[in-house]
């Protein structure tokens, strides 16, 4: 079975056939640099992040590249309002950026770009655009003549006819366009603000422009996958379309991809709510969210549907990542004691891992593949569990860590780990003497009915990682 991927462009599952077998060339929309990343790009960066893993895992070579905005009006107004430079202004939040990403254990793009580095294939784009009857100059600036292309709105399914009241009254005389759909391509240099030298005069790429032009100087004409928010659907990736397809002739991506938006309690997040959230809000709050239960709680919706930040969902998320946790952890607190030496390979013929790769084939369906990691998550959790208060478990060893391997593997590939940081300790600790001598002291205080000593003794091994099972005729066992 091959992997499915919805189509934004023709809004139907269709199957994934990348230009060249065997690869998947991704281009994702990143961030405008003016702020810390909110909510809304956690969801769209784990989402796309998670993407990208399981195209890997399935076989494909994959180019994953992602742009950087960092020349904006909002980087601009930033910068004004701070009294310093575009350039710090963007360096800080890129900066900002790969930490927060990091802390989501979202991978690293193969290769990231910068508007301000692709100026001159920006220009040059234009320039095509404008030899080919596309774009005009007007006053220094440039703009895209949008009733040209015969193919506009076949992204989002808009109609300039349909859309021709709600723009008719943003034409006035102190428009230079010649059309109210058009857009900017090129706009002229204004007093203070960053600007280059171009055939049309000083100025600086309209927002649209900068992602036709770094995709193709980076990937080429057509690539296999775009991807980025919902919001970007129009006017962005519709733009995006007409230009690079204007100027090419070829399609710009065989598969478009969009992420569904996050809301905060039932409403959109916006800073004018009071209900706008950075990931370091988050993440940092005194009882703030592990950067774990954030994926689990997003892998658990559909890509493509809306999410929810409530309170009850940030608990249920909590709850749901200790659980989970407990499983992946299973191998660490336990291996050893079970004599688990060799590592052993993922059985990828497996009831799980087939069901896992089910339900990531059909348009990278998380919540199924979750269930499966919950099952298997779960059932260790109680092998362990039997461990701890009987000190053996009801199911073969080798099988155990067979079962551990897998959902290991399988958390991986959505971007949930455990790390063996988070075990409980097993290496460091009393010794096998100090161990029994101190049962035996346990057992002097209980029948002296010093049983606050008894406990003090309990709770000293717990807290070195030792499990004391009381048996009847007063014997004593343990373990690590």
């Amino acid at each position: 079975m091959s992997v499915v991927v919805y189509n934004t462009l023709s809004r139907r599952k269709e199957p994934f056939q990348p230009l060249k077998e065997g690869t998947a060339r991704i281009y994702c929309c990143g961030v405008t640099v003016y702020d810390y990343c909110h909510l809304g790009h956690a969801r769209c960066y784990i989402v796309w992040d998670t993407v990208r893993r399981y195209l890997q895992w399935r076989g494909y070579s994959v180019l994953y590249v992602q742009n950087f905005t960092d020349i904006d009006d909002k980087i601009l107004n930033r910068a004004r309002k701070e009294g310093t430079t575009m350039e710090a202004i963007s360096q800080r939040f890129i900066k900002a950026y790969h930490e927060d990403m990091a802390r989501l254990n979202i991978l690293e793009a193969d290769e990231y770009t910068y508007a301000t580095h692709t100026i001159d294939g920006i220009k040059r784009l234009i320039s095509e655009l404008e030899n080919k009857g596309y774009a005009y100059a007007a006053g220094g600036d440039v703009y895209y003549k949008v009733r040209e292309f015969v193919g506009y709105g076949k992204l989002s399914g808009r109609k300039l006819d349909d859309m021709q009241a709600g723009a008719s009254g943003r034409m006035g005389s102190e428009f230079k366009k010649q059309d109210p759909f058009d857009f900017a391509l090129w706009k002229g240099a204004k007093p203070e603000e960053p600007s280059w030298e171009s055939p049309w005069g000083p100025g600086r790429p309209g927002w649209h422009i900068e992602c036709s032009a770094m995709v193709r100087d980076r990937m080429g004409d057509t690539i296999d996958i775009h991807m980025g928010g919902g919001d970007l659907t129009f006017p962005h990736h519709e733009n995006e379309i007409a230009q690079s397809e204007a100027a090419t002739g070829q399609p710009l991506s065989q598969y478009w991809m969009h992420n569904g938006m996050v809301n905060v309690n039932g409403e959109k997040m916006s800073k004018s709510l009071g209900n706008f959230t950075t990931i370091r809000q988050l993440l940092d709050a005194e009882d703030g969210l592990h950067p774990m239960a954030l994926r689990l709680f997003l892998s658990q919706a559909q890509y493509r549907k809306p999410v929810d930040f409530t309170a009850d969902a940030i608990a249920s998320a909590t709850k749901s990542w200790q659980t989970l946790k407990e499983g992946l952890l299973f191998g660490y607190n336990h291996g050893k004691h079970l004599g688990w030496a060799d590592s052993v390979t993922l059985d990828r013929a497996s009831d799980p891992v087939q069901r896992f790769q089910a339900a990531m084939d059909d348009d990278f369906n998380t919540p199924e593949a979750v269930a499966v990691l919950f099952e298997l998550a779960k059932e260790l959790r109680r092998q362990g569990n039997l461990l701890v208060h009987e000190g053996k478990t009801d199911t073969d060893s080798n099988q155990l860590q067979q079962q551990w391997h897998t959902l290991v593997c399988l958390a991986q590939v959505l971007g949930i780990e455990a790390t063996p940081e988070e075990a409980t300790p097993t290496d460091d600790g009393p010794s096998e003497a100090e161990i029994s001598a101190l049962i035996e002291q346990r057992v002097a205080a209980k029948k002296s009915k010093d049983f606050a000593l008894a406990d003090r003794i309990r709770d000293k091994l717990t807290a070195q990682g030792i499990t004391l099972i009381d048996k009847p005729g007063g014997v004593t066992e343990w373990h690590r």
